[in-house]
């Protein structure tokens, strides 16, 4: 796996993907960016939420749940100190479907968490990874 990363101009980067896809990056105005784009540790966040999303998902239609709806929302609490490194990541699913059963639900979650997630899996050793889930339509 490769990536590549290119500066633009002020705190703006370009990042290509080993697969040729690319996303922008930036810095907030105090750090000399534009708030163009994401920032780095944003980019590990959205990383994070779309590896356990892919698992899980993949894991409810493998037991041939009937979901419609997968929402991940993630908060972190970073360091104050430099490296501001993230302490704690808490995980929250949103899911719903047509009869989608709570059991298989939480063994998704788990399995992800515990087993699949490379990037959960590759920070747990640092950081304080917790998880949650609810239906989206426990929101009314």
């Amino acid at each position: 796996m490769k990536a590549r990363i290119k500066w633009l101009d002020h705190m703006s980067f370009v990042a290509e993907s080993g697969s040729g896809h690319t996303v922008v990056m930036d810095g907030s105005p105090d750090h000399g960016g534009r708030n163009l784009a994401s920032r780095p540790m944003e980019m590990v966040l959205m990383g994070l939420g779309g590896c356990t999303s892919f698992d899980v998902v993949s894991m409810l239609k493998k037991a041939r749940q009937d979901v419609n709806h997968v929402e991940v929302n993630i908060t972190a609490e970073r360091a104050d100190a430099i490296p501001a490194v993230f302490t704690k990541i808490h995980i929250e699913f949103v899911i719903d479907g047509n009869d989608v059963s709570d059991k298989q639900i939480e063994r998704a979650v788990s399995l992800s968490a515990e087993k699949y997630c490379s990037v959960s899996k590759m920070l747990e050793a640092t950081v304080e990874i917790t998880h949650s889930w609810r239906r989206k339509s426990d929101e009314n």
